[in-house]
């Protein structure tokens, strides 16, 4: 087993999907390093290995999965560092305060729970010291040291000298950490050293004593000493031994993040062994795989593709030996995808293909963000994207270099892996990617171009290419009923099938259009040959329709000749002499890139770009196997939505498919579709510098959530003594402000998440506003992001 027919491509036209033909001097291409530098998918520095090892959490939708460690869902009382200073430093005096009180026995009866509970023996009747060789002599140090830890306990609670010791200390470095340790450490072992805090007096009872040897006693004692400062210095180091240092997160909230769990070498769980397959019942199968680990034979697609391949084996049992065969004759190559390719040429964002992430930018620490988000990568998956995403932002703003070129790439290898098919759509020279990361690239009004389009999307049934065909063609003109224009064009689709066999071409279609009589004449001259009564019915009522009020031909054969042009010869061909793109080959894990004459030939771009999005909503809900992820990338889709593409955009979520929708402004799309659109898609958008108008219409979608408002009201004071007029009048000489009080009032109001002033004027450059649906109906509230590769 190779691929067992999980990977081949589907017949179209020719038989097979097309793909490009090899250029005369192929470049090297990379067949299973993993990349490297920015782009790679694992991190910097970081093994394969390691990668594999490393857990992935799905905690909320958009979330960067690989190592995640959960913030608190609320941020902490936040706390000047001033006021941590003082406060710290204050509960600290005070603390010192009573416990020179309490071992100056100035605090009367601090001792009397423990004479209490112990035997009145132990005790000397009137001066209450301990008697020698009694349990006194142990019981007086051990309560007075576990005082001690109360006091220390409960004024560092009211201190915070943890939040101090964090925000003030940790977040400074290691060097910093180190020095204030080695000094608190230093003062405690002079308390001990001069008995002020009773450590040794608790020992000391307990030490072998020989009698009658005091050098012997002393050092035994001295030893004591010994062990009990090495154990005070072990106590303060423990904590930077147990873990590294902490990292403080964004925002300098100075709390520490602890390393994820992960598998550990050699474990059960180890993902490098292959622990499934090796339950199995195929250990050299799993010995095979984890050596290509190992020895580096191995990267991420073939990993993620060799787990897809072993998904469908546990799915269908009876290709487990063509697995098995696979993997010991192949390695890290089985089950390869049909182009060979095992990696793109080049990576240009970073990849997770076990959690199928890319990294779109980091979530921004502000106040506008949740702050259990603050921080955190923010990644797409085919989780997300299933609901399909609608950004918007002008030229410029990095729709296409920040998020359509690393979705796409991401799905482009998810399709090496076997877990999704994508297709681009963009103006030549859109850089989506280059040719080698794709497996056909067409580019319409390109003599050299190896591919060409099919415009009834590879379907036999002349009504169903005659509703996509029509939506494509005038469903933007204002006036034209789409479906009677389905009709029309039905009408002769079907019999120029019955005749020859196949569809019209452009010219054909126009001609039949324009009623020429010459095609007319012709076309039901070979009807009546092939005795095709029906069809002759169908095109006497198109004849009829000729010249009638409310005909939607002529709109029809205008918007037909666009594609008639010198331009396009050769193009869209339909009688298989050419190699065309079909969208019904979305049943195969293809990578597929259309380039359009966007310069030259605009309203002819923005017609094959509705036809594209038209014929992918038809083809996606359609596929009997919807186990791969089917995906279509607009990069400017301007133009392109119409009333039944925006309704089934609804549907694809259900098809486990989705679109991304680039405009330039919301301006773009017919004003009765603004609203729909925003409430189709699942994501939502929006990049810096839009338009307020656009962001009213972002702001109405995300609508209002409830906060709380506090407004302060200063008051002047007026003092009736003189003495204080005097104290308020020096003030107010000194700082020239006058004395007040301040009443503050605290409000739960509703208000927009982000309004259209703020989304026109607050989003910084190189940054964003998106916000997230699950396909398991999980909501993202809208974050304010900072995308990759912006400062």
């Amino acid at each position: 087993m190779d691929s067992e027919g999980t990977y081949d491509g589907q017949a179209t036209r020719t038989g097979r999907v097309p793909r490009p033909a090899p250029p005369a001097e192929p470049p090297p291409k990379p067949r299973h390093a993993p990349a490297v530098g920015a782009g790679s998918g694992y991190g910097a520095g970081q093994g394969f290995a390691d990668w594999l090892r490393t857990p992935r959490n799905q905690a909320g939708p958009g979330i960067w999965a690989f190592g995640y460690v959960p913030r608190a869902e609320e941020e902490p009382e936040a706390g000047s560092g001033r006021s941590l200073i003082s406060g710290a430093v204050i509960s600290a005096l005070a603390c010192v305060l009573v416990w020179s009180l309490m071992r100056n026995e100035y605090i009367p009866y601090w001792t009397l729970p423990l004479k209490l509970f112990t035997p009145d023996g132990w005790w000397a009747p009137f001066t209450g010291a301990p008697v020698k060789g009694t349990g006194g002599e142990v019981a007086q140090p051990l309560y007075e040291l576990l005082f001690d830890a109360a006091l220390l306990y409960g004024f560092g609670r009211l201190g915070a000298w943890a939040a101090a010791w964090r925000r003030l200390v940790v977040v400074r470095g290691r060097l910093v950490q180190a020095g204030v340790t080695a000094v608190a450490c230093l003062i405690t072992i002079w308390l001990v050293a001069h008995y002020s805090l009773p450590v040794r007096l608790v020992v000391y009872p307990f030490l072998p004593l020989v009698p009658g040897d005091p050098d012997g006693n002393n050092s035994t004692m001295t030893q004591a000493d010994t062990v009990v400062t090495v154990l005070i210095v072990l106590a303060f180091l423990w904590p930077a031994l147990r873990r590294p240092a902490g990292k403080a997160p964004a925002g300098g909230r100075g709390v520490p993040t602890v390393e994820p769990n992960r598998a550990e070498p050699g474990s059960p769980a180890d993902p490098v062994l292959w622990p499934e397959v090796r339950d199995a019942g195929l250990p050299e199968v799993a010995e095979r795989l984890g050596g290509e680990v190992r020895g580096g034979g191995m990267n991420d697609v073939d990993y993620a593709r060799i787990r897809r391949a072993w998904e469908t084996v546990r799915a269908d049992p009876t290709r487990l030996s063509a697995f098995a065969d696979a993997v010991r004759d192949k390695g890290a190559a089985a089950c390869v995808h049909p182009s060979g390719d095992r990696d793109l040429p080049v990576r240009a964002a970073r990849h997770d293909l076990l959690a199928r992430q890319v990294l779109l930018g980091t979530v921004e620490d502000g106040e506008r963000n949740p702050y259990a988000r603050r921080g955190t990568g923010l990644a797409l998956g085919p989780d997300v994207l299933g609901t399909s995403l609608l950004a918007v932002g002008p030229s410029g703003s990095g729709k296409t270099a920040r998020l359509v070129r690393p979705v796409v790439e991401s799905l482009a290898l998810q399709a090496l892996a076997g877990q999704a098919a994508v297709i681009a759509v963009g103006a030549a020279g859109s850089r989506l990617g280059p040719d080698e990361a794709y497996d056909i690239v067409v580019r319409v009004g390109d003599p050299d171009s190896v591919h060409d389009l099919d415009l009834y999307g590879g379907t036999g049934d002349c009504d169903e290419a005659a509703a996509l065909l029509a939506e494509a063609l005038v469903a933007d003109v204002p006036g034209t009923d789409v479906r009677r224009a389905a009709t029309a064009l039905a009408q002769l689709l079907g019999p120029f099938r019955a005749a020859h066999g196949r569809f019209p071409a452009v010219p054909e279609l126009r001609e039949l259009l324009d009623g020429v009589p010459t095609a007319v004449t012709s076309l039901r001259q070979a009807l009546e040959g092939a005795g095709q009564q029906a069809m002759l019915r169908e095109l006497d009522a198109r004849e009829r329709q000729y010249g009638a009020h409310g005909d939607p031909g002529p709109a029809l054969a205008d918007r037909i000749a666009l594609l008639d042009r010198p331009a396009f010869a050769g193009f869209f061909d339909t009688t298989g002499r050419g190699r065309p793109f079909s969208l019904r080959a979305l049943e195969h894990p293809v990578r597929v890139r259309v380039d359009l004459p966007e310069r030259g030939h605009a309203d002819a771009s923005r017609m094959l770009a509705r036809l594209l999005l038209a014929q992918f909503n038809a083809s996606a809900a359609a596929r009997a196997d919807r186990s791969l992820f089917a995906f279509l990338a607009l990069d400017d889709a301007s133009h392109t939505l119409t009333p039944e593409t925006v309704r089934g955009l609804q549907r694809l979520r259900s098809a486990n498919a989705g679109v991304l929708l680039a405009l330039r402004s919301l301006d773009d799309v017919p004003e009765a579709l603004r609203t729909p659109l925003l409430g189709a898609v699942g994501c939502r958008m929006a990049f810096s510098g839009v338009t307020t108008w656009d962001g009213q219409r972002f702001a109405e979608a995300w609508g209002t959530e409830w906060v709380e408002t506090r407004d302060v009201t200063h008051r002047t004071v007026f003092a009736d003594q003189p003495l204080t007029r005097a104290i308020h009048a020096f003030r107010k000489m000194v700082t020239g402000k006058a004395v007040t009080t301040d009443a503050v009032t605290v409000r739960q109001v509703e208000r927009e998440r982000w309004s259209a002033s703020e989304l026109a004027h607050a989003v910084p450059p190189g940054c964003a506003v998106l916000s997230l649906t699950s396909i398991r109906g999980e909501r993202a509230a809208p974050l304010l992001l900072r995308l990759a590769g912006t400062g």
